[in-house]
């Protein structure tokens, strides 16, 4: 999983017609699986709760990517959880418990920005805690997520990948944009001068916590259009399987002109 990492192709782009019409098409096949998923297309059980997580390098696209991938549901349908920093009664807890309240139950879906890897992350490349910890808090994510999806939870897990170039580029648009400066912060500019740290991190991180319910979509997103595009299908593609695997028929989704 980690050298999938370094041979990740940035370079792949769409054009901005072929983006939009596989966007436009790809949230048609969501919502109508979003609305067979929560029970409201007939006297159907509720679907397992559907877990999106986020994880990436700053200004990596991920609030761009989930501003599609929830456009075309209902906001009540959808519960998206932008997540920071512990805070101080946080801290006196298991760095999982923070999580507990916002796991969708059946029938939900609940779209994480940024997750508990923080723990792998920033917490480890920042010496919040020490590499036993490290360790130890690698086996008890996997553990929890085969929890959660043994107990009914459908769980993707997706990494934004972008270039050290691209991301300055991107740190300059956002502090030269009175629109964008609020995203740009001085953490931002000290995890990017970690880069190598980070790098070695996510690597670990990919091959600590890729197993057989919950594996890890590399996203190549340097070109935001195709970044959102991959996201939106293989997300339909891992939650068709996941509740096949568990017995459900598909809803069949006619005049979408859906592409996987």
């Amino acid at each position: 999983m980690a050298n999938r990492l370094d041979d990740l192709d940035l370079k792949q782009s769409l054009s901005a017609e072929e983006s939009e019409r596989r966007v436009v098409a790809a949230q048609k096949r969501l919502l109508h699986l979003r609305l067979f998923s929560a029970g409201l297309l007939g006297p159907a059980p509720h679907a397992p709760g559907l877990l999106v997580i986020f994880e990436g390098f700053d200004a990596a696209g991920k609030g761009g990517a989930i501003r599609r991938l929830t456009a075309g549901l209902d906001p009540r349908h959808v519960r998206v959880m932008p997540i920071s920093a512990p805070t101080p009664e946080e801290l006196r807890h298991h760095f999982l418990w923070r999580f507990a309240s916002s796991l969708p139950g059946r029938g939900d879906m609940t779209v994480y920005d940024r997750s508990w890897y923080g723990r792998l992350l920033v917490e480890r490349v920042d010496q919040l805690i020490d590499e036993s910890s490290v360790k130890r808090s690698a086996k008890e994510i996997v553990d929890f997520e085969d929890a959660l999806v043994n107990d009914g939870v459908s769980l993707v897990k997706f990494w934004l990948q972008i270039s050290e170039g691209e991301q300055l580029r991107r740190f300059n648009d956002r502090a030269a944009s009175p629109a964008k400066r609020w995203k740009l912060t001085d953490n931002d500019w000290h995890n990017r001068s970690l880069r190598p740290q980070y790098l070695g991190a996510i690597k670990d991180m990919l091959e600590w916590t890729d197993h057989s319910h919950a594996h890890w979509d590399l996203v190549a997103a340097e070109d935001k259009r195709f970044a959102r595009v991959f996201i939106l299908e293989t997300l339909i593609k891992r939650w068709e399987h996941d509740l096949e695997r568990r017995g459900f028929t598909l809803p069949v989704s006619h005049g979408t002109n859906y592409l996987i």
